[in-house]
């Protein structure tokens, strides 16, 4: 993408970004604006230190971001964890201070869930030697939503600079419960920078809650960004892969779970871009 990418010592900043866009005041009086050229300008001015966005935070997340931990992960040696599961493991239950795990570069082959109990959490990567999450779990094993490599339940998370993938076989037409998501996304208040999510069927979970998405690739070819969040996806590349028998109604990008016009979920799109292999795509569907 063409975006910032994100360095260790602005994620204290930016993990507040997606409570500003989506809740706080300011925003009203500073839109996106409609040149994507001054997107960066606007978001920079946006992200600020704590102290100078106290009053339009919440509380607990001003408390949260004063004094935060950070816990390093190396495989081979080198940081307290070689894992990311032991890593969170370490979080305690309640949690109430931001966490920043420092994830190394390599694949890591892991099944990573972030409970419900545990807000505040922070995936870090390198933007220049991102790490691989990868696992290859389907619907037929965990069910669609549970086959996630990596599933999000609490608030406040935040994922920068990493490769989010389901690397389990394209489902094709006659496979049963080969749905495989890479992330599922249930918290409230999460937001993502820099990072590849990749799949094929199902692909992103987005969940429930409000979400924010900034600088990402989003892979996949069947309703591969679903469920019933609240999004805002900001300068993020949607990469449909085509079906191999040219089948259009194998290349579909979302599906939306709201049942009703009343409701105010929904995902909006803003100065992205839709490419792939696929030569017919269809937008959505309910």
């Amino acid at each position: 993408m063409d975006g910032k990418r994100i360095e260790g010592n602005e994620v204290y900043a930016l993990a507040m970004c997606v409570s500003i866009l989506l809740f706080a005041p300011i925003v009203v009086s500073q839109p996106i604006p409609a040149d994507k050229s001054q997107v960066e300008a606007w978001f920079n001015g946006i992200i600020k230190p704590v102290k100078e966005r106290g009053t339009t935070l919440d509380p607990e997340l001003v408390q949260a971001e004063t004094e935060p931990r950070i816990i390093k992960v190396m495989q081979g040696g080198g940081g307290e964890f070689d894992t990311i599961t032991k890593a969170i493991e370490s979080v305690p239950s309640g949690n109430a201070k931001r966490v920043i795990i420092s994830i190394g570069p390599g694949s890591y082959k892991e099944k990573i869930r972030i409970e419900r109990n545990k807000p505040f959490i922070t995936l870090l990567g390198d933007p220049k030697n991102m790490p691989n999450l990868t696992f290859d779990g389907t619907a037929k094993q965990y069910g669609t939503v549970d086959s996630a490599t990596l599933i999000t339940e609490s608030n406040y998370f935040v994922g920068a600079n990493l490769n989010i993938v389901n690397s389990a076989p394209r489902p094709d037409r006659k496979m049963v419960g080969a749905q495989a998501v890479a992330l599922r996304v249930s918290g409230d208040r999460s937001a993502f920078y820099n990072c590849k999510i990749i799949g094929f069927q199902d692909t992103l979970c987005d969940d429930r809650g409000n979400h924010f998405f900034k600088d990402c690739h989003i892979r996949g070819t069947v309703d591969f960004i679903f469920g019933s969040g609240t999004s805002l996806y900001l300068n993020t590349e949607i990469f449909v892969v085509g079906d191999p028998e040219g089948d259009p109604e194998m290349a579909i990008i979302t599906a939306h779970a709201r049942e009703s016009s009343s409701e105010d979920t929904g995902y909006s799109f803003v100065h992205g871009r839709i490419t792939g292999t696929a030569k017919d795509v269809f937008l959505g569907r309910a």
